[in-house]
């Protein structure tokens, strides 16, 4: 996990931004927003277009942690078609799955954001951030 660290710590120092949304621009990452029913969000890449579909649905803070668990499948899984793999294969995209939310918190949660709450525990981290206790134990680890 150190290394989904590293490489979002070179990202966010390379684009100078932490924003999910801006990266994408950035990296040519198309965002749709449409209604998906049950899925609120999924990469796709085809012909060298990325592209992330999120649920117009979603909350202002949801969609943010989901734009940002989607970039990470993006730049962690570029070639990956995880919702090929779970509607049509018996392989596990759990390890895929906990990658993209480690990008997701490292990108939204800073270290000096954690340095100023040394001293809370998960549960308390959890309702500052408004994400929950497992990703902010994903992100702590």
């Amino acid at each position: 996990m150190s290394n989904i660290k590293s490489i979002v710590h070179e990202l966010l120092k390379k684009y100078n931004t932490n924003s999910p949304y801006q990266l994408c621009e950035l990296l040519d990452i198309e965002v749709f927003k449409c209604e998906l029913g049950t899925i609120k969000g999924y990469y796709h890449h085809a012909y060298r277009i990325k592209q992330i579909y999120l649920n117009s649905n979603l909350s202002r803070r949801e969609e943010k942690l989901v734009l940002a668990h989607e970039l990470g499948h993006a730049i962690m899984h570029p070639n990956s078609n995880t919702p090929f793999f779970k509607a049509n294969t018996f392989t596990s995209i759990d390890k895929l799955e906990k990658q993209a939310n480690t990008f997701a918190m490292h990108c939204l949660i800073s270290d000096n954001d954690l340095y100023e709450c040394s001293n809370y525990t998960v549960s308390q981290l959890s309702i500052l951030f408004g994400y929950d206790e497992e990703l902010i134990s994903l992100r702590l680890s």
